[in-house]
């Protein structure tokens, strides 16, 4: 298997890893991360789970939204799950978050444990065809997932750059829906911003 590079997107490790998950804490994917949100209905006592949640900055956005709800995260990457327990430190104290180390294609969770679960600029890395069903299995029926991507596919510019990224994989709106109705979800909204290409998917299990 290749090695991962430290820096690398999808498996931060080190001092290099750490930089880049503080960078992705904030400007433009935050501003992502809040507006993606915006297409998600939480309870005040929702549990959630974050796939691959980076530096741990959305799993605390998504706490604030369900204060009495407790909110999972999962991470791929040793270094990330180091980063978002830090970030979240005082809500772990508190019993309202945990986070775990984890493949989005085998989650260390029962089955139907979250009402909601959130997917924030990672589905690029995943292997569509295990990790959704994986997602299916985890919501209880009637619960709710959202993808948030930065880019839709139609800037050749990143195409080009995902070549360059291994594992790597831009897909389409279209696609996305596909693979998820394919798992089993019913497309329940879809958000777009045409001129930056960003998506928001929100689909239920049934």
């Amino acid at each position: 298997m290749t090695e991962v590079p430290a820096g690398h997107p999808e498996k931060p490790s080190g001092e290099d890893g750490m930089a880049l998950l503080e960078r992705m804490n904030g400007g433009h994917h935050e501003e992502l991360a809040l507006w993606g949100l915006t297409f998600l209905p939480l309870e005040d006592g929702a549990r959630v789970l974050d796939i691959g949640c980076g530096g741990g900055a959305n799993i605390g956005r998504i706490l604030e939204r369900v204060p009495a709800g407790h909110v999972s995260g999962v991470d791929y990457s040793e270094t990330s799950v180091r980063a978002s327990t830090a970030y979240n430190a005082r809500a772990i104290e508190q019993g309202r978050c945990d986070v775990s180390e984890g493949n989005a294609s085998d989650l260390p969770y029962a089955d139907a444990s979250f009402d909601a679960v959130s997917a924030f600029e990672t589905v690029y890395y995943w292997d569509l065809p295990t990790a959704f069903p994986e997602v299916l299995r985890v919501l209880v029926p009637g619960g709710r997932f959202l993808v948030c991507n930065e880019d839709d596919g139609g800037d050749p510019a990143v195409l080009e750059l995902a070549k360059q990224i291994p594992g790597m994989v831009v897909y389409t709106c279209d696609q996305l829906v596909a693979a998820l109705e394919e798992a089993g979800f019913v497309i329940d909204s879809v958000g777009q911003v045409p001129e930056k290409g960003h998506i928001a998917i929100v689909a239920c299990r049934p």
